[in-house]
């Protein structure tokens, strides 16, 4: 490819659903970016939920500062540090893949229990290895974090520009909750990339991102809109799924940087 392609955005989401953390660096592990997706809330049947049901999740605010996360909602906050976790196993579901985690504390899962209105705790996975997922396309099974699938997920800037030639109202790219933004030159070629690397990370293109729901509620008030997935679905419909950005998964660990040129 002669184009030259250059991340432009980084983000991570520490806890699954909730709203994300814009980075200039970040360390990429086999699981994901380093804290990205590393907790989630489960109900009190230990299911998980997200935005899907709960949209008022992207109005919860993470930060990361010396060794804490501090959640902002509205008025209120709280904070917890990142290597605490009480040592009972939970066993769960991220859709079809088990998972073992552990509780952060109580407080932390009365605080967000309070908030929602509903029993809930926030749980943590631990280790590599505590969730696998199997690629069908690859035919690997890789080590992931909380995510939804794969641990990072990539868009093209040309992909967003031209869906936003189409939409009346125009959307930023935190409807798509993104890994890593990047300057392209047409619209998705993202998609077919295949090995590449960026800074001192070798990644793998699994396959292009099916898209939910999630994506028509506004993360600037948590309200659910028509867009853009009915725009989308004119366009982007593949085997019954609107794709739009591409899963990819990170060959080894190292530091990439807003800035870094792809290279293949």
């Amino acid at each position: 490819m002669s184009a030259i392609y250059v991340v432009k955005e980084i983000y991570i989401y520490p806890i699954k659903s909730l709203a994300g953390i814009s980075y200039q660096n970040a360390f990429a592990e086999e699981m994901g970016f380093e804290h990205d997706r590393r907790w989630m809330l489960v109900d009190g049947d230990n299911k998980f939920i997200t935005q899907r049901e709960h949209r008022i999740l992207s109005q919860f605010y993470p930060q990361i500062s010396d060794g804490k996360i501090n959640i902002t909602f509205q008025d209120y906050k709280h904070e917890f540090s990142i290597e605490e976790h009480l040592d009972n196993p939970i066993g769960v579901n991220v859709w079809d893949d088990k998972s073992e985690v552990v509780e952060v504390n109580k407080l932390t899962s009365n605080w967000f229990s309070e908030q929602l209105g509903f029993e809930c705790k926030l749980v943590k996975i631990i280790k590599s290895g505590d969730r696998k997922h199997e690629s069908s396309q690859l035919k690997e099974t890789f080590n992931v974090s909380l995510a939804d699938g794969y641990p990072y997920l990539m868009i093209g800037s040309e992909s967003l520009d031209f869906l936003n030639e189409k939409l009346a109202d125009k959307i930023t790219i935190l409807r798509f909750r993104p890994n890593i933004v990047i300057s392209t030159q047409t619209p998705h070629e993202e998609d077919d990339f295949t090995t590449f690397k960026i800074g001192e990370v070798q990644f793998k293109n699994v396959k292009p991102c099916g898209r939910c729901i999630m994506v028509n509620n506004d993360p600037e008030n948590g309200k659910l809109k028509k867009e853009p997935l009915k725009t989308l679905s004119k366009y982007r419909v593949v085997n019954n799924s609107v794709l739009f950005g591409t899963n990819i998964v990170s060959l080894n660990s190292g530091v990439i940087s807003v800035g870094n040129t792809i290279v293949f």
